[in-house]
Parts: C-alpha cells; structure tokens; sequence
C-alpha cells in the first residue's frame, strides 16, 4: 500500500482547502452553480492530480497521460478549480465561469480547456467514454490508466450499468471509478429516488473489484487509488462516502445545496468556513 507522511497529508489537505477556495470564488462571479457535488468530491481530485495520475501540464494531450474522466459533469466546478491550483492554465480564467464564451461553461468542454478529457453533463455518458479510453489503452499496448468519478445520483442511469457490464466483460483492469456516494442529488436521499443498496453487491455481480472508503480522507483515497487494478483482469471501483457540500457548514448534507444560487450572507458564511479551516490547518 503507498503510505502517506503526516506532511504529504497535510499537503493534500492544505491544495483541497485552496481548491474549496477557488470554487468560492467562482461562485462569486458566476452566482450559481451545482455547488453540493462538486465539495464532496474536491479530496478525491486533490489526491488524483496531486498524487495518483501521471500527467504533464505542459503537454496536457501527452499519449501517455493517465487520463480523467468528471462523468458527473455538473461538478464541475472543483474540476475547473482543480485544473487551475494544478497550473493547467493561469486561475485568473476562473473569473470568467459561465459567463458567455468563457472556457469554464457551466459543464465541461474538452474543446475549450486543457485538461478536460471529454464534454460531459448528460448523465450517465461518463463511464462509456473512460471504457473506450481504456479499451484503447489495452488495444495500443499502452500502460495508462483511465479515473473517472460518478455521482451516485447518476448510478440511476441504465448506461452506467451498461458501460460497466461491457467494461468487466473486457478485462479493463486499467479503469478506476470514484462512486462519488454522497447519499443525496436534486430531488433527496438517493435511497428515495433510486435505491442501489447494497452498492457494493451491485458492483461484485457486474464483475468489478469493489472497495470502500471514506471520501474524505486522503490516506485513505491515495492508498487505494495508487494500487489499481485492486484484482487483475477486473475493472476497479472505489465507494467513496462523502459529505455533500464538504467544507460549507450551512450546506452541508442539505440536498437543496445540490445546486445554489449564492447569496452575500452564504458567500460569507462560507469565507468564515474557510478561513477557519485555514487556522486549523496552520495556513
């Protein structure tokens, strides 16, 4: 297993916190956004482009790339926050979020910024596409591998089961999914609107190697991350617990947060928020 130091945690912590920074201020200019997924996921992306994937930010389409897929694409936000903290491209183009012609719409477009894999929003496309990518892989006889995260939300999706039964079939033991599982989307508590408990039983039967681990934690994510495939010839899949609007106390495990239409007192409760997390993490 890839053991952290207390200081390569700490790191990580202190890039999510600047990354929860960044999609604040994004939300100041853009005045809404689907804020709830996009904080539960930050740690997960912190650990994938800070730790796990190999990358070149010079050279964002390098054939070698491990590749990342946002399938939940209207996460965005900590996608886009994230590319910026990485010096994907300069962060003064945050300031620019979903206005017209900015290259940070309100989903992502692979066309219109570096380090976006693919268009994505309409839900569940996300895991058809990293299929394909790490199919190719397999296909080229490269050794990159494809990460993708979905919400489970988007598990409703009969897509995604079938994206997942073609990738088990295939032996893509080069693909990780993130199920990004903060129990609620637009509409409630997913186990209301579509239950798919118990989850990891639905991932064993399509024929994935299933782990579960807190969200939250980045030991945790990056110890499990840096060893796929978790089985050889199986696709790998990782239950990642998380709070919904991690990081914004007044949002947090609220399904009316999935989508906020910011207003001066919550952008302030939220700078509080964050810049008492900033104390506690000696920043």
């Amino acid at each position: 297993m890839c053991e952290l130091s207390d200081e390569e945690i700490l790191n990580l912590e202190r890039t999510a916190l600047r990354i929860r920074k960044k999609i604040l201020a994004m939300m100041e200019v853009g005045k809404e956004g689907h804020i709830g997924g996009a904080l539960s996921c930050v740690d997960i992306l912190t650990c994938l482009f800070f730790k796990i994937m190999r990358i070149d930010v010079r050279n964002p389409r390098w054939r070698e790339r491990d590749r990342f897929i946002l399938s939940a694409g209207h996460k965005c936000l900590a996608l886009y926050a994230t590319l910026a903290e990485r010096d994907f491209f300069d962060s003064s183009l945050l300031n620019t979020y979903n206005s017209l012609g900015s290259s940070l719409p309100a989903h992502p477009d692979m066309n219109r910024l570096p380090g976006v894999e693919s268009n994505t929003g309409s839900m569940g496309h996300g895991l058809s596409i990293a299929g394909g990518m790490a199919m190719a892989a397999k296909m080229d006889n490269l050794d990159y591998k494809v990460f993708v995260i979905t919400g489970d939300g988007e598990l409703a999706e009969g897509s995604i089961w079938e994206a997942a039964a073609a990738c088990s079939h295939h032996g893509l033991d080069n693909l990780l999914v993130f199920v990004d599982r903060n129990r609620l989307q637009i509409g409630g508590p997913t186990s209301e609107i579509m239950n798919y408990e118990p989850l990891a039983t639905r991932w064993d039967a399509f024929g994935w190697s299933v782990r579960e681990i807190n969200g939250h934690n980045m030991s945790e994510i990056v110890k499990n991350a840096a060893h796929v495939p978790f089985s050889k010839g199986k696709p790998s899949v990782i239950i990642a617990n998380t709070v919904k609007g991690k990081g914004f106390r007044f949002a947090e495990n609220k399904a009316s947060y999935h989508y906020w239409r910011a207003t001066k007192e919550e952008i302030e409760m939220a700078r509080n928020d964050l810049a008492e997390a900033e104390r506690a993490l000696g920043i």
